[in-house]
């Protein structure tokens, strides 16, 4: 790594977190299904973290973050921008901590989204849905003398994220795989880490929509521009430079699936556990089901990302799935 590199977590930093959050986050549920094991062909292991607080994993790092600025005696306000799930995490690990939380949002967000960041104490600021906006957001509330934790590039939201697969790894041991969504690359990084470490396989899943990642590795450095076309809203962000970083190292291959497999994933998962998932969560269901070569008669570990999706949103989307 070039000293102009940013600085990357590693295994002790994904264990510190640990410590830090282990009082404030749900340990997560893990679910077996005779059902899809059959469907996908392997012994897939599930962790629940739509089943997090806020309803994703995201508040696994955002509490990481906000307790760490207390454990430095760094106090104000925080900022960052979001689709929806990291800002409602960040609301609320701030509100825990009697700090304000402000999110620049997309105005094509989730109206569900922007309702979760507001109920859960965050001022929500409004920009155009285009990265370049959202980061021109964030930096005018950092002038102001906000405290920057952006939802994916920073090395505490990193280490955060990876403690879902550390405590998967931790309660089930002989994984052969691990598999996580990929947008800005916060739980994918966190989650190779850990499978790093334990000389397990990682891979990670993304829509063929908003595949800059899959682009990104294929070209052998981060493309700075992409255009997503995706129904996964959580999975629209350009991967960061950190997280770009620990994929290259520690993550065997990026598999994009069609928004179709997407779909066809979201009633699948509810056909065998009677759960709602978001878009994001169901891509990497998909990628088991399109890339059986890679997965059959394996151990899997996959992490569920969120469930935060209007049951009327889930409807629209899969209507047309048979």
């Amino acid at each position: 790594m070039s000293p102009e590199s940013p600085d990357l977590p590693d295994i002790s930093a994904v264990w510190e977190a640990h410590r830090r959050i282990r009082s404030l986050v749900n340990l997560t549920p893990v679910l077996a299904s005779d059902g899809l094991n059959a469907e996908l062909g392997c012994e897939l292991l599930c962790k629940c973290e739509h089943l997090q607080r806020t309803g994703a994993f995201k508040f696994r790092g955002a509490s990481n973050a906000v307790v760490h600025l207390r454990e430095a005696g760094i106090s104000g306000a925080v900022a960052t921008h979001s689709s929806g799930n990291h800002g409602s995490a960040l609301a609320l690990a701030a509100s825990l901590d009697q700090r304000t939380a402000h999110v620049v949002m997309p105005d094509n967000a989730s109206a569900l989204k922007v309702d979760a960041v507001r109920r859960n104490g965050g001022i929500v600021h409004f920009c155009s849905p285009t990265q370049t906006d959202r980061e021109s957001g964030l930096a005018r509330l950092v002038q102001a003398g906000h405290i920057p934790i952006p939802p994916y590039d920073h090395f505490d939201i990193i280490a955060g994220q990876g403690t879902a697969a550390l405590e998967l790894v931790e309660s089930n041991p002989g994984l052969d795989i691990l598999i996580a969504p990929v947008g800005g690359g916060g739980l994918i990084g966190g989650t190779a880490l850990v499978a790093n470490d334990r000389g397990i396989i990682a891979y990670a899943a993304e829509p063929a929509g908003a595949a800059d990642t899959a682009a990104s590795m294929a070209l052998g450095h981060r493309v700075n521009s992409f255009h997503p076309d995706t129904i996964a809203d959580g999975l629209r962000a350009l991967v960061g430079e950190r997280n770009f970083l620990i994929i290259q190292q520690h993550v065997k291959q990026v598999l994009t699936v069609e928004e179709e497999e997407i779909r066809s994933a979201m009633v699948l998962f509810w056909r065998y556990t009677r759960m709602l998932i978001e878009p994001s969560s169901a891509v990497v269901i998909a990628a088991l089901r399109r890339y059986p070569h890679l997965f059959s008669g394996k151990k899997v570990g996959a992490i569920i990302s969120g469930a935060n999706i209007h049951p009327r949103e889930w409807l629209a989307l899969t209507e047309m799935v048979e």
